[in-house]
């Protein structure tokens, strides 16, 4: 297929080279900011001529205002599209702007499924993401050898709006488990014990996870460049306490991880992986799970 690419940033460069790599032809805005992995990639000028050029348009942005920017916005991607084209949106944005968005690429003739991933650099790197999908079927059937290139689980889960749904619940499940870890290695560690034999003994039990996995590891090893920004997972939050609170839901514990994080940026820490949210943690204690 020939894809256009908007959004080449930690995740979007990756899952873009593993679409070329697949076969597919790329176009993307410009080549000022395009990894030497795309230098073959087709330069276009603006995000218009990238819709123009392209039969699908795969968006990887930070934020809800990014995509309704770049697809209406001036020399934007609806201004490019002919009848017949997909429109992709795989950043983790609002659910209700994204069924807006989704009826006004419909009303041009185009199709549009909302695509939010789950894997952060290591997963886009590997091709291995998880791929929460909403949209029609058979819209869906033809965008997946695409999502196959990029990602292992990847689920239809409903309509317009519901891979965003999925994408939210996502990251209060992720926000949660960090704040566990977090507090279970500082635990740990104020105690005496040793942090690093502390989480490979939970390894090995039901308190086993990815994060623990993962993040506990930067936790003690003090790796907190980013895979994904403590600022990106702020705004996950809260688009997810502003859905509870239009539906009259109570998330107490989204509400604390989400403290956690505004007391990490009011530090200048939001630039730093979502892992670092222990720092606010420690803080609090006047104790870090393991020296800088």
């Amino acid at each position: 297929m020939k894809i256009g690419f908007i959004g080449l940033g930690i995740m979007g460069a990756p899952m873009a080279q593993n679409l070329m790599q697949a076969g597919h032809e790329m176009f993307v805005r410009t080549r000022s900011k395009v990894p030497d992995a795309l230098k073959t990639a087709t330069a276009c000028a603006t995000n218009a001529d990238v819709a123009r050029a392209a039969d699908v348009v795969v968006l990887m942005l930070p934020d809800t205002p990014d995509v309704e920017t770049v697809l209406f916005g001036e020399d934007g991607v609806a201004s490019g599209l002919t009848k017949g084209k997909l429109v992709i949106d795989m950043s983790s944005i609002a659910p209700i702007e994204t069924k807006r968005f989704a009826k006004k690429i419909n009303e041009l003739g185009c199709d549009y499924l909302d695509a939010p991933v789950s894997g952060g650099e290591v997963g886009a790197k590997a091709a291995s993401l998880t791929i929460m999908v909403g949209g029609e079927e058979a819209v869906f059937e033809r965008a997946k050898p695409l999502f196959e290139a990029m990602g292992k689980n990847i689920t239809l889960v409903g309509g317009n709006g519901d891979g965003q749904t999925t994408k939210v619940a996502n990251q209060i499940i992720v926000a949660l488990n960090i704040a566990a870890v977090g507090e279970a290695l500082l635990f740990a560690s104020k105690a005496g014990a040793d942090p690093a034999k502390v989480r490979q003994a939970l390894m090995g039990g039901f308190a086993a996870s990815r994060i623990l996995e993962v993040h506990g590891e930067r936790m003690i090893k003090r790796t907190f460049n980013p895979g994904f920004r403590i600022a990106l997972h702020q705004k996950d939050l809260s688009l997810a306490l502003a859905g509870a609170k239009s539906m009259g839901v109570a998330l107490p514990q989204t509400a604390s991880a989400a403290q956690l994080m505004q007391s990490c940026a009011a530090h200048g820490w939001d630039q730093l992986d979502h892992s670092a949210l222990v720092k606010a943690l420690e803080q609090m204690a006047a104790h870090e799970v393991a020296p800088d």
